[in-house]
């Protein structure tokens, strides 16, 4: 297909039920790409199985040979336990892992690259601060400035504004577009349309089958949109059909 990431025939299941099913299309080198759809559409599942935590069930995922410190990823907050007693500093200092290696001291000068990483995102002097004592948006941006230090080619975004206030959102779209202007590639599983027509100029529609996938202008229609609610809601009708659950 000719992308930096295809994705071939992919369909990846749980318990035999297809969470993205029959999805081929190619994020070009270079692109800053929405995935969205109604909820159960497959979105999250199709990103960690491009990033390698899933395996396909059928079809693939070609990466062209990007190599693990090739691609960051940031998975949903939801995801991540925030009650490990670990400070903003060492948290951001993850980010140099593929450099350093799991027992790798971090020298002076990787000090003060999280330093500016920090400063980068707005948090500079919160480097002792334990990360459960931080607000959403707070460890949000540490997440970002992780990434940052990651300096990957490919990133990838799970619901990244999720239950974040407006200014922490705009100040890492911010990065986001900085991101895009270096020639990075992004993909970012996104909720808000409005936002999405006005920062992402491609997008993946889905509904667990492809509805749509190019110029966000020409796949946000109203008839494309209808038409994926219309599909998840017959994909969850068969399987409460199927598990003889009410709908």
């Amino acid at each position: 297909m000719g992308g930096i990431i295809d994705v071939i025939d992919l369909t990846v299941a749980y318990d035999r039920q297809p969470a993205v099913h029959h999805v081929s299309g190619s994020f070009a080198r270079g692109s800053l790409t929405a995935v969205v759809g109604p909820n159960g559409a497959g979105k999250s599942t199709l990103i960690k199985t491009i990033v390698g935590l899933m395996n396909p069930s059928t079809g693939r995922v070609e990466r062209h040979g990007l190599g693990r410190r090739a691609i960051a990823y940031l998975p949903q907050q939801a995801e991540i336990d925030r009650s490990f007693p670990i400070n903003v500093a060492d948290t951001v200092a993850l980010g140099l892992w593929n450099e350093i290696g799991l027992w790798g001291s971090i020298k002076p000068k990787g000090w003060k690259r999280i330093a500016d990483a920090l400063a980068h995102v707005g948090l500079e002097g919160f480097g002792h601060h334990p990360i459960a004592a931080l607000s959403a948006g707070q460890f949000q941006r540490v997440l970002f400035a992780r990434l940052l230090l990651q300096d990957s080619a490919v990133i990838l975004l799970d619901e990244p504004f999720a239950a974040i206030d407006e200014r922490t959102t705009a100040d890492l779209l911010a990065i986001i577009h900085h991101w895009h202007e270096e020639g990075r590639t992004v993909i970012a599983v996104l909720h808000d349309m409005e936002q999405v027509r006005q920062h992402f100029p491609q997008t993946l529609l889905m509904a667990r089958e492809l509805i749509g996938w190019g110029a966000t202008s020409q796949v946000l229609t109203d008839e494309a949109l209808r038409r994926a609610r219309a599909i998840a809601q017959g994909w969850t009708n068969n399987h409460n059909h199927a598990t003889g659950h009410a709908a």
